[in-house]
């Protein structure tokens, strides 16, 4: 049954994808993660169904069992593994893809209020990481990487690597790519350099100042001296 394979894949993803998971029982009786993303496939379909208020219930019960908003109209893939999740929020456009992993405190948000397409869209094996916020009715491709605490508001090519406020793209195929500026940046003056130089520049004069004295000293001494 498609069904049922699905949630085979739900519940290897753990097993796979994180070195403290014990075993099958471990993932089925200790996972957040798992608890919602295996009653939001069935909050789905009643969802689908055109069933009024109930799904909306069920997802809220949900949310209150496992701290993991995941809407009922939001599209998730087989395997997808939410490790931790406490905090997740996936909104009801999103759409997340096979294999995909989603750290805790992440958001998958709208910056519409249209009724349309307005959250994001995960390829296959996306990483998300802790924290990161992901905005828009972008697009994420397969194998991309969102570093944690990232803010995502533009689409992430394939097998990118995006990190930062706002996410700028770091890696491409597991290449550094270096960071070209988006507009043309002016040098900004350094207080701390400036301040040093200063001193430097004063030090400076007064040694040259006490060899001048120094100098004029002995003359004076030499003279003393004849006389």
């Amino acid at each position: 049954m498609p069904v049922f394979d699905t949630v085979l894949a739900d519940l290897r993803a753990p097993l796979e994808r994180d070195p403290a998971a014990r075993g099958p029982l471990d993932v089925l009786l200790s996972y957040p993660g798992f608890h919602a993303v295996f009653a939001h496939r069935f909050i789905h379909l009643l969802y689908r169904a055109g069933i009024p208020l109930l799904p909306r219930w069920l997802s809220n019960v949900a949310l209150f069992l496992t701290q993991i908003e995941i809407h009922p109209g939001a599209t998730i893939g087989r395997g997808v593994f939410i490790d931790h999740g406490s905090g997740v929020v996936i909104g009801e456009t999103a759409e997340v893809g096979d294999g995909s992993t989603i750290y805790q405190g992440v958001t998958l948000g709208g910056t519409s209020l249209s009724h349309g397409k307005r959250h994001p869209t995960l390829g296959k094996n996306v990483t998300v990481g802790a924290n990161a916020t992901v905005l828009g009715a972008i697009t994420v491709g397969d194998n991309a990487k969102v570093g944690s605490g990232s803010v995502v508001v533009k689409d992430v090519p394939a097998n990118a690597t995006v990190v930062g406020v706002p996410a700028r793209l770091v890696a491409q195929n597991g290449v550094p790519v270096r960071a070209v500026p988006d507009r043309p940046q002016v040098d900004m003056p350094d207080p701390q350099a400036d301040a040093l130089a200063r001193l430097t520049r004063r030090v400076t004069q007064l040694e040259s100042r006490l060899r001048e004295v120094e100098q004029q000293e002995e003359g004076d001494s030499a003279w003393s001296w004849v006389i």
